[in-house]
């Protein structure tokens, strides 16, 4: 029987007494029987040859497509599991199974290159995941299909020959000597020219530069390696046809040391020796740093400044571990008479060229009691006998300042209070005019004056006398210029007024502008300039003589202006 032809069965049954002779009693009934399957069918292929396609950028396991083999059993017995047995793409590629569909899925293994291959041949085998032995006689349960992937061309960025650069330089590498070169290609067919750059956010001080044609780093500044030993930039290479397509790489840049530092003191050292000190006696040991690094380590000699070779009251003696002790040479020291030694010391290092710096050690002269503690120091311990402390220096220097301060700050006070003379001397006589009240005229105003009589001219006086009254308020004088004289100023506006009439290009404003009449109700009457220059006959000023003294300067100037007329 075969469940894949007819998986169910119905059997009548008929049961008949008497052995089933006539007369006998029957009965009947209906048996249904169904198949169940076993793994007795292989899986198969529906073609034997499959194509795909891949585009050379594609990454690790991007999917290709799927295959299927079909196994006419059910259940566990039609699982199928896919395999490659053989190709030349066994390496670059892989097939799963998809559990669910039963489907064999190809995906990429590895980097695809177009370049190096445009084809693959695969031998994709589908073999049952449960076979069973009972019908292994019956032949293989699996089958094989033939899968060719073709690889696609894609433009590709440029590909650098290492996957990072390591360059070494001496520090005192001239500006434009070329230190290292990077290298890349266009991976593709096309092998498109290749520009280099130098990614400015890895080299803001611009130290290094790069030939855009070759690769050739070189550098721009000069080199510290105390400064900055290592340096890490990045190199950028781009296609010139397409600049989208671009690589970058690192450039790893070690500065290796010269010798162009020498050694100095490590530290600041605050040296004291006893007035009581003894001949021999290790006053301080002095130690040196040097900012280069030297492939063999540090090494340095210490000395005493050759004019200094023989010192009567010191010396010094090199310790051989790049240290070194100042040792007193005689017994005691008077700080009256010298409070304050210094002490020149040269050191060099082994290094070459030799650098040697010169280092001078200052000693000061103390007070000390018999176990050699200090007990007062140079300047201060001088004082103190005169009864004058650091405290007490301080003091005095700070009164004498605010002394100082005080006596600047009444100076300014006392200049500020100066204030000039009131009067005038009499010699003190400039020709200038003096006018009081000077308003002008042309302002357009509505409101200090009537309308009506605006709108009415012939109403206005054909002539205003000046009257003159005494002030009974002294104003303070302003200086003017001039007044105009022999202007005839009713002429002036007439004139003026005629061109504008004349004008077609003046615009027709309706506004009322009026000149030299302030509006009546004054006691002064009209103290303008233009109603004083349209006053008939030449003014008198002798009325000013009888405001007192107070205007004689001013009668003076008016008066002789009239004498010079006449």
């Amino acid at each position: 029987m075969s469940r894949e032809n007819r998986e169910q069965y119905q059997v009548v049954i008929q049961a008949k007494d008497m052995g089933g002779q006539m007369g006998g009693l029957s009965g009947t009934t209906t048996v249904n029987i169904t198949l169940t399957d076993v793994n007795d069918n292989p899986p198969r292929f529906p073609q034997r040859t499959y194509q795909f396609s891949s585009p050379e950028s594609a990454p690790p396991g991007t999917p290709l497509g799927r295959i299927k083999a079909n196994d006419p059993d059910v259940g566990e017995n039609a699982e199928i599991e896919y395999s490659i047995s053989s190709g030349d793409g066994s390496d670059m590629f892989d097939i799963v199974t998809d559990k669910d569909t039963q489907e064999g899925i190809i995906t990429v293994k590895k980097h695809l290159d177009f370049e190096n291959k445009v084809l693959y041949t695969l031998r994709v085998e589908a073999t049952n995941a449960h076979p069973d032995p009972r019908f292994l006689q019956l032949g293989p349960f699996k089958d094989t299909a033939l899968v060719k992937i073709s690889i696609e061309d894609i433009d590709e960025p440029p590909m650098f020959s290492r996957p990072w650069y390591l360059i070494e330089v001496d520090e005192d590498a001239r500006e434009g000597s070329i230190i290292g070169q990077v290298v890349a290609q266009d991976p593709d067919i096309a092998k498109n020219a290749i520009k280099y750059s130098v990614d400015r956010h890895t080299d803001l001080d611009r130290i290094f530069n790069i030939y855009s044609g070759n690769g050739s780093l070189f550098i721009s500044k000069p080199l510290d390696r105390e400064e900055t030993p290592w340096h890490n930039i990045t190199v950028i290479a781009t296609e010139i046809n397409n600049p989208k397509q671009s690589s970058q790489i690192p450039v790893f840049i070690r500065i290796l040391d010269i010798n162009d530092h020498a050694p100095e003191f490590a530290n600041y050292y605050e040296t004291i020796v006893c007035e009581n000190a003894k001949a021999g006696q290790l006053i301080q040991t002095v130690s040196a740093i040097d900012k280069d690094q030297p492939p063999r380590g540090h090494k340095f000699f210490f000395e005493l400044a050759p004019e200094f070779a023989v010192h009567p009251n010191f010396s010094i003696v090199d310790n051989k571990d790049n240290t070194a002790g100042i040792l007193t040479r005689r017994n005691g020291y008077n700080r009256s008479k010298m409070s304050t030694y210094f002490l020149p010391i040269i050191i060099f290092d082994n290094d070459y060229p030799i650098q040697s710096s010169t280092g001078t050690l200052t000693i000061r002269v103390c007070a000390c009691d018999s176990r050699g503690n200090m007990q007062s120091c140079s300047a201060e311990a001088l004082l103190l006998p005169a009864g004058l402390s650091t405290g007490a220096l301080v003091a005095i220097l700070l009164c004498i300042i605010i002394l100082l301060v005080l006596v600047v700050l009444f100076t300014a006070l006392k200049r500020q209070r100066k204030k000039e003379p009131l009067i005038i001397s009499k010699d003190d006589v400039r020709d200038n005019i003096v006018t009081y009240n000077d308003e002008g005229g042309g302002e357009e105003d509505t409101q200090a004056f009537d309308i009506g009589t605006l709108r009415n001219p012939e109403a206005r006086e054909e002539s205003k006398m000046r009257r003159d009254v005494i002030p009974e308020t002294i104003f303070q004088i302003r200086r003017t210029a001039p007044l105009w004289e022999n202007i005839d100023v009713q002429d002036f506006i007439h004139r003026r007024l005629k061109e504008n009439d004349l004008d077609p290009a003046a615009p027709p404003y309706d506004s009322l502008a009026t000149y030299a009449y302030e509006g009546n109700d004054s006691i002064a009457n009209s103290l303008s300039s233009l109603e004083s220059l349209t006053t008939e006959g030449n003014q008198d000023y002798e009325y000013l003589t009888d405001w007192g003294p107070r205007f004689k300067k001013l009668a003076d100037m008016y008066g002789g202006e009239d004498s010079d007329r006449d």
